[in-house]
């Protein structure tokens, strides 16, 4: 079998198929520091290893610690059942934001969670024996959940490979979340690592770069692809190291409803407000090393904590979200995009049509100028009456401040990320009736559930759309020529976009066609993008 340090390079198939100890049903790859054996599915011809450790359990000393390497093992590890996720915590429930006098909700944590979670999951093409056809490109997965919840198991990879008929290597990863992965301030960089949950995601990206040839993929053929804070995630990565990251540890990057929620610096004000309420909650307020006395804190205390302290937030938000660090992530994300800092070589983004509606309080009346001083505890009247002025042609008061939070915090984020990448980058837009958030994903990860609009046409084109740019950076160069995406123009020419939408009448028809971004909608990311020093974006 081959080493860690032996990988047979995609170019020598012979020697890769080598590092396999195969049989119908199961085969044994050779990390170096780990033997695992995983399964392939003899009527598919596709095979799949779940739950390999990328990176040690970050328990006890390395709690709110940067990912260290897995301990050495013998034997052969079983890597056919999913892997533990990491805890989770609640969405941010309060009708106003508490920042100024922070409110604790006593809501028991339910989990069967846990904090040693940093797995990963990967499927690709192979022969019946599980043999991989070798030299692919590798898209991996940054799954959503706003960094406070979510995981690899709904995802199945088989779906992406099916789309892009047998031709890419996925790889689905887990990181920390809520405070595990995002608890900030100053004693934490002083005594461990701000943007924990972004550095467990680039340790993954790391082990792609090591060791995704035994699985037959092409460590310099790499896409990132997420959505929502996954798709956030990807935004962290392309300016990560100020858009040095060394070495390149992806060509493409995709996001579908990219989430950039207000990222303070770590010393700010509400970050040291935060953490001195999580110290408070577990008791270590008192402690005369904080930090130490968090590393000893029970996990299932701290859960309460990270779901108490999630929950309290302002309807719809998220407490524990990547911050400035200094190191990691050297700036504000609109400044690095307008700088052109950024990682990758092409960018494909999708947006959905109404983003912002499951994060707002559809019972609440309040109208957008006052919304904008709630989600945004930096604006003073003179912004809110701004956002009023901008919003007040966009339907009743509910329709406005349900675009304020789409549009602030997915939509024209994902605009000044395309403007990143000028001459390289493609816009396309999800309007399948409701058009929400999320909507999109039963398009292109089928096994989820059955998509609302399930017309065959429609998902092969808006699913190929992706894979077709994880093997050629461009998804004018299709998987399957037949399908019915027209010629798709780079983003800067002429602000175009795809539509991806079906018509009004039953049972529907796909409308996949050319649109040009609204004009009206480009003005109000301006506004955006110019007060991002008080929105902290």
């Amino acid at each position: 079998m081959a080493s860690a340090q032996g990988v047979a390079g995609p170019e020598n198939f012979n020697d890769l198929a080598s590092s396999f100890s195969c049989t119908p049903l199961a085969l044994t790859v050779d990390l170096g520091y780990a033997q695992y054996k995983g399964e392939v599915d003899t009527a598919t011809n596709i095979a799949k290893f779940l739950g390999i450790r990328y990176a040690a359990a970050p328990i006890g000393d390395l709690r709110f610690r940067a990912p260290q390497p897995p301990v050495t093992v013998a034997g052969v590890q079983l890597a056919t059942t999913p892997p533990n996720e990491c805890f989770q915590a609640g969405t941010g429930q309060s009708p106003t934001n508490p920042f100024e006098t922070r409110a604790s909700q006593a809501v028991p944590a339910v989990s069967v969670n846990s904090e040693d979670c940093l797995f990963l999951n990967v499927f690709y093409p192979s022969d019946a024996a599980g043999t991989p056809v070798g030299g692919l490109p590798t898209v991996v997965w940054i799954h959503g959940g706003g960094y406070i919840e979510g995981g690899a198991g709904p995802f199945n990879g088989e779906n992406i490979i099916n789309q892009s008929n047998r031709g890419v290597v996925v790889v689905i990863i887990q990181y920390r979340l809520g405070v595990f992965g995002f608890l900030s301030g100053s004693a934490v960089k002083q005594n461990g690592a701000l943007n924990a949950g972004l550095l467990d995601q680039d340790f993954a990206l790391r082990w792609v770069n090591q060791h995704i040839t035994k699985f037959g993929g092409d460590p310099s053929k790499v896409t990132i692809w997420g959505e929502s804070a996954g798709a956030g995630s990807v935004l962290q990565h392309v300016i990560a190291n100020n858009g040095s990251t060394e070495p390149q540890l992806f060509r493409g990057a995709i996001t579908s409803s990219s989430f950039l929620p207000s990222q303070y610096m770590y010393n700010d004000r509400i970050p040291e407000l935060l953490f001195s309420e999580f110290v408070a909650q577990t008791n270590c307020t008192s402690a005369s090393d904080s930090m130490a006395c968090l590393r000893a804190v029970p996990a299932t205390v701290m859960e309460t904590a990270n779901n108490n302290i999630n929950i309290g937030e302002f309807f719809g938000t998220f407490a524990t979200v990547p911050v400035v660090d200094g190191d990691f992530i050297t700036q504000r994300a609109t400044t690095a995009l307008l700088e052109g800092r950024v990682n990758g070589q092409a960018l494909l983004s999708v947006t959905n049509s109404f983003e912002g509606t499951d994060f707002v309080n559809q019972s609440v009346a309040v109208s957008a100028s006052q919304y904008s001083l709630e989600l945004f505890p930096g604006f003073g009247t003179v912004q809110a009456d701004t956002v009023g002025v901008l919003y007040a042609g966009l339907g009743n008061d509910q329709f406005q401040v349900n675009a304020v939070q789409g549009e602030s915090i997915f939509i024209c984020p994902t605009y000044f990320l395309l403007n990143a990448f000028p001459g390289r980058s493609f816009k396309g837009e999800f309007a399948i009736p409701p058009g929400l958030h999320a909507n999109d994903l039963d398009y292109y990860f089928t096994s989820r559930g059955v998509p609302g609009f399930n017309n065959a046409e429609f998902i092969d084109a808006f699913a190929q759309s992706f894979t077709s740019f994880i093997i050629n950076l461009d998804p004018n160069i299709k998987v399957d020529p037949t399908t019915i995406t027209p010629f798709w123009n780079k983003f800067d020419v002429g602000n175009t976009e795809m539509l991806f939408n079906r018509t009004a009448a039953a049972p529907g028809a796909p409308v996949v066609q050319p649109i040009t971004t609204s004009s009206t909608l480009l003005e109000r990311c301006l506004f955006w993008n110019s007060v991002g020093n008080l929105t902290a974006q």
